[in-house]
């Protein structure tokens, strides 16, 4: 029986699931965006979650536990500056999985993992220009 289990195994070792989990969340953060399979990208979206409350408690106590997880000061850094006042009045649900369908290679269903207020931002050169 699996009584009181909570998350996903992903077909890894343990060490190898937390390290992959480590590296999800702080590229998420980071970039804001990323493309992979369904239940990594499920999984991933719990701790997200978990970390944008705590950088939204902004004590000294929450930044050492956002980097104890998270491999990056300057994620660290943008998730208690940037993120923190973005998400400031929204009560919880800061991800979004967008399915996007299936890898060519294995079938697998990917989908991309998102922060609810994503802008994908064009570069301004990218305006057709009139000759």
């Amino acid at each position: 029986m699996r009584h009181r289990k909570v998350g996903r195994k992903l077909s890894r070792v343990t060490s190898h699931r937390i390290a992959m989990l480590r590296n999800m969340v702080t590229s998420v953060l980071e970039h804001e965006r990323i493309v992979t399979t369904v239940p990594k990208a499920k999984e991933a979206r719990r701790v997200v979650d978990q970390m944008i409350t705590l950088g939204k408690r902004g004590d000294l106590h929450a930044r050492r536990q956002a980097m104890s997880y998270i491999r990056s000061k300057s994620v660290v850094a943008k998730l208690f500056d940037e993120l923190s006042t973005q998400y400031a009045e929204r009560q919880g649900g800061y991800t979004r999985i967008v399915r996007t369908g299936n890898r060519a290679g294995d079938s697998a269903p990917m989908a991309i993992l998102e922060l609810v207020d994503y802008r994908d931002e064009l570069p301004e050169s990218t305006e057709i220009q009139e000759q």
